[in-house]
């Protein structure tokens, strides 16, 4: 089996990239990145020099690019992760999304068209459906983006779409709800906590902290972006969901990560929330746990408990990070916002 990962040197694609090759040792792993910001081959090296496994640096919208390597490795199986996926910044440079999260996909559609790839699974986000007060959104969930991040995440989710019913390309689309791990750049809530609050730095806490997320860990979103890939059927989406203790508010995910780390609660800051600040995600994933029979298997807890470790661990790998590009983002958009009540 020949496999290409895009987005392979980001957070959710090189856990994916070390899930697939612990999981699948046979397989061929191709793992691709542009290596922009949030990309790091760092979080790939312990991979560099294994049997089977090999990388590209490429740009997923440089479509002769794509058509020329889709030519050459005629790979089997496709998880398309390479996204602009931070919605802060889709905020302040909306084009970058949609020239990556739009453009680039269709440029994978088209290569994998030509290619002849077996099966083509793209990962979107929840964010696409929009944000509810009760209940969850299943699959058939009208699409209601409230961001130029979500916006272009709903635009390549239709794309696919199109390429299935249009030239009948086996694909499919999982949406999952927010992730957490290894590897995570520090731009997100938990990573960014964490090594804060281990470095005693303020956590700075958007608006009044209520708004309500669902977390699952990363590794169990790769068990079913893997099932998917091999059970899951051609133009079907599928939502990747949490258990039900995951879905907790701002604030009491900054607690848990506060005292799992011993710090005081005098860390937190309130800073002025970022527009249009969706309060609430959930999806239900009764589909793929009946009919691909997958569930979540890490608690939240456990979760953030192997998170922490990871993070305590790898303090050299944030560090470098943070001590780069990374912090003058930090400035633009947390440092200079008003303190709230």
């Amino acid at each position: 089996m020949n496999v290409l990962v895009t987005g392979a040197a980001g957070f959710i694609g090189s856990n994916l990239v070390h899930f697939l090759v612990k999981e699948r040792p046979k397989w061929r792993v191709v793992a691709l990145d542009l290596l922009t910001y949030a990309g790091n081959l760092a979080n790939l090296a312990a991979l560099k020099g294994r049997p089977g496994y090999s990388f590209v640096k490429a740009d997923i919208a440089d479509a002769e690019g794509m058509r020329s390597l889709f030519e050459r490795e005629r790979f089997d199986v496709v998880f398309h992760l390479a996204a602009e996926s931070h919605v802060d910044r889709s905020h302040y440079g909306a084009m970058d999304f949609v020239r990556t999260n739009v453009l680039g996909t269709q440029s994978l559609l088209a290569a994998a068209l030509n290619a002849g790839v077996g099966r083509f699974v793209h990962i979107s986000t929840d964010e696409v459906y929009g944000s509810l007060e009760q209940g969850a959104f299943t699959e058939d969930a009208p699409l209601n983006p409230t961001n130029p991040y979500a916006a272009s995440k709903a635009g390549s989710d239709l794309m696919v779409l199109a390429c299935f019913k249009t030239h009948a390309l086996n694909a499919c689309i999982t949406r999952c709800t927010n992730n957490y791990g290894p590897y995570q750049f520090p731009e997100k809530l938990i990573p960014l906590f964490i090594t804060n609050a281990m470095e005693d730095k303020d956590l700075p806490l958007y608006g009044d902290g209520l708004n309500v997320r669902s977390w699952v860990f990363v590794e169990d979103h790769c068990r079913a972006l893997l099932a998917v890939a091999e059970k899951g059927q051609a133009g079907e989406v599928y939502n990747i969901g949490c258990l039900p203790e995951a879905e907790i508010s701002n604030i009491e995910m900054t607690k848990k990560i506060l005292n799992i780390l011993g710090k005081p609660e005098s860390l937190v800051r309130r800073v002025a929330d970022r527009p249009a600040h969706d309060r609430r995600y959930a999806v239900d994933y009764t589909k793929i746990r009946k009919t691909l029979n997958w569930t979540p298997l890490v608690g939240l807890d456990q979760g953030l408990a192997l998170t922490v470790e990871w993070y305590r661990r790898e303090r050299s790998w944030w560090q470098e990070i943070k001590s780069g590009v990374y912090r003058e983002y930090y400035e633009k958009h947390y440092g200079g916002r008003a303190a709230v009540a």
